[in-house]
Formats: C-alpha cells, sequence, structure tokens
C-alpha cells in the first residue's frame, strides 16, 4: 500500500517521477515576460496580481530557480528565466497545435497581409501564429511597407487586409484596434533635446510619426534636423540610447532610460498614434480582422494598462 506521505508528494508534484509543469503557469509567465508587469499580466490571464505571483512562486518551487528579479517598478528575467522563456513557447505551440489538429476551421484561402515595418516585427508574428492556430488553412503572404504605402495597398486592392500606424482621421474605411499616447522621448539625462536645431531620428518619409513630428515642430516654429533614420523604431530607439537624436514615439516605448522629454524643454504637444485595420471586404479578410480584433482586446499593450 502506498505511504500517506508518498501519495502527498505525487499530488503536489514533488515526486520527481510524477512532476508535470503547469500550462497555467506557463502561460502567466510568457505574460509577465510580454508586458514587464505582474498587474498587466494578470489583466491578460484574467487573474488576480496574487493569483500569478503565486503560479510564478510554485514554477520556481518545481524548477528549483529563480526566474524572475522584481521590485516595485520592474521585472527582469533572470539567466535561467530567459532559459525558460523559449521553453514554454515552444510547450505552448505544441499544445495549441495539437488542439488545432483537432478543430479544424472551415476558413482557408490564400492573404495577402501590408503592415509597417514596426508592426512587421511587433504585432505581425503573433497575429501569424494565431491566425495558424485558429485557421490553419489560410495562407499568408506578408509586405513590408510605410504606413502610406501600406493604406494605398488596399485602395488599389493590391492586399486583402491592412495593419497601420495613423494619427488624427483615417483617410480610408478602417476600424480602430487600439490608441496609445505619441510623446518625445529623450535619453534620460541626455544632451540631444538641449541641441539647437533639435537632432531628430525619424522613419521615411509617409511613416505617420515622422509626419506628425515634423508638423508640430513646423506648426511651433522650432528649428529641427532629421539626424538619423530607420524604417524601426527599434532603430530610433538605438539613436536615442546613443544620445544622438530625439524621436516622436508611443509611450509604451519608454523605460528606465528612455523618458518622455521634461515639460521645460517646451516642445510640442503631440497627437495620440491609432493601430487600424482595413480590409478589402472579403468573407476570408472579414474573419481575419475579427481574430486580431479578439485577441488584441486581451494583448493590447493599452488596454493592459
Amino acid at each position: 500500500m502506498m505511504q500517506e506521505n508518498e501519495t502527498l508528494d505525487i499530488l503536489t508534484g514533488r515526486d520527481p517521477e510524477k512532476r508535470t509543469l503547469s500550462l497555467d503557469a506557463l502561460r502567466s509567465f510568457i505574460a509577465i515576460c510580454d508586458t514587464g508587469s505582474f498587474r498587466r499580466a494578470a489583466l491578460r490571464v484574467h487573474k488576480s496580481p496574487s493569483a500569478v505571483s503565486l503560479q510564478i512562486g510554485k514554477l520556481e518551487e518545481l524548477l528549483g530557480a529563480r526566474l524572475l528579479d522584481r521590485d516595485a517598478r520592474h521585472v527582469e528575467l533572470t539567466e535561467q528565466g530567459g532559459t525558460l522563456l523559449g521553453q514554454a513557447r515552444r510547450i505552448l505551440g505544441l499544445n495549441d497545435e495539437t488542439l488545432a489538429l483537432f478543430s479544424r476551421s472551415p476558413i482557408a484561402g490564400h492573404l495577402r497581409l501590408s503592415a509597417p515595418h514596426d508592426l512587421g516585427v511587433s504585432l505581425v508574428p503573433r497575429l501569424l501564429r494565431r491566425l495558424a492556430e485558429v485557421h490553419p488553412g489560410v495562407h499568408v503572404d506578408v509586405r513590408l511597407g510605410t504606413s502610406e504605402a501600406v493604406q494605398h495597398g488596399i485602395k488599389d486592392g493590391s492586399v486583402n487586409l491592412a495593419l497601420f500606424n495613423d494619427v488624427g482621421a483615417s483617410n480610408i474605411r478602417a476600424r480602430d484596434l487600439f490608441s496609445e499616447p505619441l510623446k518625445w522621448l529623450v535619453l534620460d539625462g541626455g544632451s540631444a533635446v538641449r541641441q539647437n536645431p533639435l537632432p531628430l531620428a525619424a522613419a521615411e518619409v509617409g511613416c505617420a510619426w515622422r509626419d506628425a513630428a515634423l508638423n508640430a515642430l513646423e506648426m511651433s516654429g522650432r528649428a529641427y534636423r532629421v539626424a538619423y533614420s530607420s524604417d524601426t523604431s527599434m532603430g530610433q530607439v538605438a539613436a536615442l540610447r546613443a544620445d544622438l537624436a530625439i524621436a516622436a514615439l508611443p509611450l509604451s516605448l519608454a523605460d528606465r532610460d528612455l523618458v518622455e522629454a521634461p515639460a521645460h524643454y517646451e516642445l510640442p504637444q503631440l497627437p495620440p498614434t491609432h493601430i487600424r485595420v482595413a480590409d478589402d471586404g472579403s468573407e476570408l479578410a472579414r474573419a481575419v480582422v475579427s481574430l486580431i480584433a479578439a485577441d488584441l482586446e486581451l494583448h493590447s499593450p493599452v488596454a493592459a494598462e
């Protein structure tokens, strides 16, 4: 007969031959890594922050390793946490792929999707993974360009679906997915913001954020020069970290080194930035738009604030 303490070990996962990782705990761990916050992760996985914290504690106990270093403001991966993150994504990906095999979607076809470079790096990969899970019969071709070129693709019929950054009212029929403040970001304690003319890091012509920044500076009469050009916000962030320039970027890109320019520099106000989606009206495109909207309702950085 099994001893009482042996039974307890198996039920609690302490038996080394019976240990099993919790998929729910792995989802919470990934959510923390993606959002940088226990609070935002809790919103994403529909749990309380204390429940998420308890999950991580049990996960660390099970693995015998500290996964996260955290204080009142920041959460950072440890070396062991970085190892788990890659494994966790693969484990959950295999789980979702297996479920998809038994719930085939009737939606299938070929979709041409266009997006600006930033969204192509930050948003599109996750959406493609989600699309493959829910509608594995849909094959997607992705084209990256400026927001202006992306919108033109819908107008001329060369793409079925367009994801793009925008400021102000949209020039085409589109659905708002989420919005966030566009701010002047600078290196904390840096000197670029004190230069005259202001050195800017900006994307190529046709980028909505570039247009917003230049229009605001011109309307205010502030002298500037484009000192650094990059197709992606990460390239602009690199210029800011090197104190080569300042940039108009979403506030979500601010961190301990990159901060909003202090008010005493009197930089002009910027409009909010909107992430929008437009489709060609086809059944396939509309199905994908519905999936995108549902996914972003849970995962949008603004919704999580």
